[in-house]
C-alpha cells in the first residue's frame, strides 16, 4: 500500500477510529476535521477535495485508504510521437504542501441598505432603537413582545431611513455556527469558503438582526465575542474578522428568553445567562394605541386604494376588544397588528369586510373563530347585512353582547 504523509495519515487514522469509510461526503470531512484536526495535526485534506480522480459525484469523495486500499491513479494519456531529444536540463524540486481550499469572501459591490416603505408609522420604541443605531455605538438590543407588533420591521426602517446595511437571520433550532459564521461551498467544482451573515454585517458596519433569537439552541453561544463587539477567531481559514466601526447587534423575540410556560410558542428555548446579559438594552414592545393603529392600517388601505375610514376603525376597535380580554385571560388568542394589514389586504381583493375578517380569523379553532367573528358582527353591524346580501342569506339580527 502506499505510504501518505504524516498529516495524510494522521487523518485517515482519525477517520478510521471514528468509524469512517470510503466514500466521505463534504459534511463528514468537516466533521473530521472539527473534531480531530487540532489533536491530531492535520488540517483541511485538499489532498482529498481538490483531487479530481477522487471526486465521485458532487461533494463525494472515494478514500479507499479508509478501507485499507491504495489511493486511485489517474490513468495516463495516450503516449505521444517522442519529440526530438533535448538538452538535458536541471529537474525541478517539488515542494508538497498540505493547503486549505481556496478562500473566496462571498461580499458583493450592492448594497444591502432595505427600502423604505410608504406605509410604516413610526411608534413604541422606534425614538429609542433608531437613537442607538445613529450612536455608532456597539450595543447590543433586545426586543421581546407578542407577534406581528412590528419588532423586525421597526429594526429595518430605522435602517432604511437611516441607510445603514441590514442583515437578517432567521434563528432556528437548526442554525449553526457555519449558518451564522460562514462555512466551505463547492462553487464551480472548488471549494471556496463563503462568510455568513454575521461576518457580512461586522466588515460592513452593518446591523445584525437576530431574528427571533429564542429559538435557537446553545450552538449560537459561537457569538459571545460578536455580543462584545471584539474580534472573532475563523479557525477553518485561520482567520481573524473585526467589527468595522457602526456594528451592532438586534435580537428579537417572543419571549424575554425564560422559555416558553404556557406552549404558546412552540420551540421557544431557555437562552444562556450569558448570552442575555450581553445584552445592552432590552425593550419590551405591545401593540399600538388605537390611534397609532389606526393609521397604520389607513396607511394600508391607501397603498392599494381602498380607503375605508369606517372600516378601518372597526377592524382596529374590534382587535383591541379581543386584545384586552386576551390580558385578562378571556382568551388564549390575539389578533396582531399584521392580522389587520392583511384584513386590509383582503378587504382590497374581495371588497368584502365580513369575508377579509373570516379569513385572517380562519386559523384558529372553532370556538374562537366563531367568537371573534361574532364579536366583529356587534362592533359592525353594517358588515353582516352587506355580507348578508352578497351571499343571499337572511339577517336574523345580533346580539349587543361581548361573547366573551
Amino acid at each position: 500500500m502506499t505510504k501518505l504523509t504524516k498529516k495524510r495519515q494522521a487523518f485517515i487514522d482519525a477517520a478510521s477510529a471514528a468509524g469512517y469509510t470510503s466514500p466521505l461526503n463534504r459534511a463528514d470531512v468537516v466533521a473530521i476535521v472539527d473534531e480531530f484536526g487540532d489533536s491530531h495535526g492535520f488540517s483541511w485534506p485538499s489532498w482529498i477535495t481538490a483531487d479530481m480522480n477522487r471526486r465521485l459525484d458532487r461533494g463525494v469523495f472515494d478514500v479507499p485508504e479508509l478501507n485499507g486500499q491504495d489511493a486511485p491513479v489517474a490513468a495516463k494519456p495516450a503516449a505521444a510521437p517522442a519529440p526530438a531529444p533535448a538538452p538535458a536540463a536541471p529537474a525541478p524540486v517539488l515542494k508538497t504542501v498540505e493547503t486549505a481550499p481556496q478562500t473566496q469572501f462571498n461580499l458583493t459591490a450592492g448594497s444591502y441598505v432595505p427600502d423604505r416603505l410608504g406605509t410604516y408609522v413610526p411608534w413604541g420604541h422606534f425614538k429609542d432603537v433608531e437613537a442607538i443605531i445613529k450612536s455608532g455605538i456597539f450595543a447590543p438590543t433586545f426586543i421581546t413582545g407578542l407577534p406581528g407588533n412590528g419588532k423586525t420591521t421597526m429594526a429595518e426602517q430605522i435602517c432604511a431611513r437611516h441607510k445603514r446595511e441590514f442583515f437578517r437571520v432567521n434563528i432556528t433550532a437548526m442554525t449553526d455556527e457555519e449558518d451564522l459564521i460562514g462555512g466551505f461551498r463547492l462553487v464551480d467544482g472548488e471549494t471556496v469558503w463563503q462568510d455568513g451573515p454575521v461576518v457580512h454585517a461586522m466588515k460592513r458596519g452593518g446591523i445584525l438582526l437576530l431574528d427571533e433569537v429564542d429559538q435557537g439552541t446553545p450552538k449560537m453561544m459561537c457569538l459571545q465575542p460578536v455580543l462584545e463587539g471584539k474580534p472573532i477567531f475563523i479557525k477553518k481559514i485561520n482567520q481573524w474578522v473585526e467589527p468595522a466601526k457602526g456594528f451592532t447587534v438586534v435580537c428579537t423575540a417572543n419571549t424575554k428568553g425564560q422559555g416558553d410556560a404556557d406552549g404558546r410558542f412552540a420551540g421557544a428555548q431557555v437562552l444562556n445567562g450569558a448570552f442575555l446579559d450581553r445584552m445592552a438594552f432590552t425593550f419590551e414592545q405591545g401593540y399600538p394605541a388605537v390611534a397609532t393603529e389606526k393609521k397604520i392600517v389607513k396607511k394600508n388601505m391607501d397603498a392599494h386604494g381602498c380607503r375605508d375610514d369606517e372600516f378601518a376603525d372597526m377592524l382596529v376597535r374590534w382587535a383591541d376588544i379581543i386584545r384586552q380580554s386576551f390580558y385578562e385571560g378571556s382568551v388564549d388568542e390575539v389578533v396582531t397588528t399584521r392580522r389587520l394589514i392583511d384584513a386590509v389586504s383582503a378587504f382590497h381583493i374581495f371588497g368584502d369586510r365580513l369575508k377579509a375578517v373570516e379569513l385572517v380569523i380562519a386559523r384558529f379553532d372553532e370556538d374562537t373563530k366563531d367568537a371573534f367573528r361574532s364579536l366583529y358582527t356587534k362592533v359592525d353591524g353594517d358588515a353582516v347585512t352587506d355580507n348578508a346580501e352578497a351571499t343571499g342569506t337572511e339577517v336574523l339580527g345580533t346580539d349587543t353582547k361581548c361573547p366573551f
